[in-house]
């Protein structure tokens, strides 16, 4: 699968990623509602130092990633 293929190459890249980036692959992950909970985990793990760098969309677009997700994050 694409999203499958996807996440085993951005997972250990994601401390390239930038704010928006994490935001939005979680975002696209939540809405085609992929089952990827450790990819989810790697997210919240690289997003949560760096919140303090995210600008109001991207909160937003993480949370609605997360919630819709149902995935707690770590």
């Amino acid at each position: 699968r694409l999203f499958d293929a996807i996440a085993a190459v951005a997972q250990p890249r994601l401390g390239e990623f930038n704010p928006q980036n994490l935001a939005n692959t979680a975002w696209a992950f939540a809405t085609r509602a992929v089952d990827a909970p450790r990819f989810f985990d790697a997210i919240a793990a690289e997003a949560q130092p760096r919140l303090g760098d995210f600008n109001a969309q991207n909160l937003a677009n993480a949370a609605w990633a997360f919630a819709t997700a149902a995935v707690d994050a770590p």
